[in-house]
């Protein structure tokens, strides 16, 4: 098993802590509202994250459009393809949540698409932001509503992070 690392980084939205292994970035979690939850074997190192946090940067500073990290998320398979089909979405557009259990096949699957984006271990990356409610209001994201606002704004270039 190979060893699990994190390290932690100011941004825009607030601190992040990244975890990664060799298969790739595992999770970022927003820590502003509550402290990072770090599991004991995770050592702190900040090398094997480097490309993850200059991406992030030049995402913020509205330099990047489409990450291309090595990602390795855990969950369902049903999870897995609601993820692997929010990172279809373009950058600086929206769906909503029915359009998005379309595209996966299950069009009557649109509460089940909201907890699978709702518990996507990496946002920002894996776009969870880009999903919208059908009546075109944004709905719950785990950061908070107001950082998927920036997100957006961000996105539709009419707010620059850094």
């Amino acid at each position: 098993m190979s060893p699990t690392y994190f390290t932690q980084m100011e941004s825009p939205l607030g601190p992040l802590l990244l975890v990664a292994d060799d298969a790739g970035l595992r999770r970022i979690d927003f820590t502003r509202e509550k402290p990072p939850a770090l599991d004991p074997s995770w050592k702190e190192n900040p090398i094997p994250l480097k490309e993850t946090v200059g991406q992030l940067r030049a995402y913020f500073s509205g330099d990047l459009e489409a990450f291309d990290l090595a990602l390795a998320p855990e969950g369902t398979s049903f999870q897995l393809e609601v993820w692997r089909r929010l990172r279809d979405i373009p950058f600086g557009q929206t769906i909503s949540y029915g359009e998005l259990a379309r595209r996966i096949g299950n069009p009557r699957a649109s509460r089940a698409v909201g907890l699978a984006n709702g518990s996507n271990p990496i946002p920002i990356v894996i776009p969870c932001h880009r999903v919208i409610g059908s009546n075109g209001k944004l709905t719950g994201y785990g950061g908070g509503l107001p950082l998927k606002e920036k997100l957006l704004a961000l996105e539709r270039r009419q707010l620059r992070l850094l």
